[in-house]
């Protein structure tokens, strides 16, 4: 059976005008992943969504892993859901991102305090009963990943493949393997790190997850590189 490695992106900028880019930290993460990709894995494909962290993150893997790599193959259906749409619907007035980040630092812990709404937003969204308020809904969301999955696997052609992607696909990847609740999914995608790896087993028609969200690549290098945002 072939592997397909599922990698979250390295941190991004939260925060920053270009939440999109990799932080440093972000890219120390791809390239310590490529160092520990190198010993494992020649893919014969590479895989991820079209924003500038799945690209980026790539790059620094190709970095860390010494030789030449395929380049990068852009599958729309891989990129993350629109994080920012799904934060405003419940939180209009976080639109404008100095409002947003005046309101965060009045907490003793502004990360965590996002990420405490950020969780109710996305559960608003996943609930079904503000559809018409979303450009893509839940059930669309899941529906393009499967498609992508599906589309991916065809292009590889049985070979071991890197797939550079977010939370939210992964999430819903393990989901449908697993036969998961949305619940569930949620859950998983909240504890998934940046450059963890999720491993699916294919061949042919068959497919199962092999492992979930591995950053032992993070901790036996520095431990402190560990980050969920």
């Amino acid at each position: 059976m072939a592997t397909i490695y599922l990698v979250r992106h390295g941190q991004a900028s939260f925060g920053k005008e270009n939440y999109d880019q990799l932080s440093p930290r972000g890219w120390e993460q791809g390239k310590i992943l490529g160092r520990w990709l190198a010993d494992k894995v020649e893919p014969g494909a590479i895989f991820g969504g079209n924003l500038q962290r799945h690209r980026e993150t790539v790059e620094a893997i190709a970095t860390g892993y010494g030789t030449a790599l395929p380049g990068m193959q852009v599958l729309e259906g891989l990129n993350e859901f629109d994080h920012l749409q799904v934060v405003e619907r419940l939180r209009p007035e976080w639109a404008d991102k100095q409002v947003m980040a005046r309101d965060l630092a009045s907490f003793p812990k502004p990360a965590k305090a996002f990420q405490q709404a950020f969780e109710k937003a996305v559960a608003r969204w996943v609930s079904g009963d503000y559809d018409h308020e979303y450009t893509e809904t839940w059930i669309g969301f899941r529906q393009r990943v499967g498609a992508a999955l599906d589309e991916l696997i065809e292009l590889a052609g049985g070979a071991d493949v890197i797939v550079s992607t977010s939370g939210g696909p992964i999430a819903v990847i393990a989901q449908h393997l697993l036969e998961l609740s949305d619940r569930k999914a949620l859950e998983m995608n909240n504890v998934i790190a940046n450059t963890s790896v999720s491993r699916i087993l294919y061949s042919g028609p068959r497919r199962s997850l092999a492992v979930f969200n591995n950053y032992s690549h993070l901790e036996a290098e520095n431990p402190s590189l560990v980050t969920y945002r």
